[in-house]
């Protein structure tokens, strides 16, 4: 199994719940040049939407942001997975961050149907580093 892991910084913003938000959010950072290893939504409440960025570059965001106008929350850490799609692909690193008795908090993960595959991780902050070991990034 071939696979990529490293340690990724990641932001929130929250935007009003309505059509067009995250386009213009993401229009505006590609404009400035910020290039993003994923990017995903939550709802938060009613008419609110949370957009959770991973940028490439952690300054070229905060940069950008500050020129857009934009609040960020953030940096947080995670942990990017990328690699060749095969059965059992997670299992591996799912194995090693048990058996350094890591708990994973989240993750979301996504295969591009072309045979590869990015995976994130969220690991509270007092067991990252552990994990991060674990992983060995």
């Amino acid at each position: 199994m071939s696979f990529r892991i490293s340690r990724v910084d990641y932001f929130y913003t929250t935007v009003e719940d309505v059509p067009g938000e995250s386009y213009k959010v993401l229009q505006s950072l590609a404009s400035l040049g910020v290039n993003m290893h994923a990017f995903t939504t939550v709802p938060v409440g009613l008419e609110r939407t949370q957009l959770q960025l991973f940028p490439a570059d952690t300054n070229k965001l905060k940069d950008a942001a500050k020129k857009a106008g934009m609040l960020l929350d953030g940096p947080h850490r995670a942990i990017l997975v990328q690699g060749d799609d095969e059965l059992g692909a997670l299992a591996s690193v799912h194995e090693r961050l048990y058996r350094a008795n890591v708990n994973l908090y989240a993750s979301t993960g996504v295969s591009d149907g072309k045979g590869m595959y990015g995976y994130i991780i969220y690991i509270r902050p007092e067991e990252y580093e552990r994990g991060a070991q674990a992983l060995s990034v």
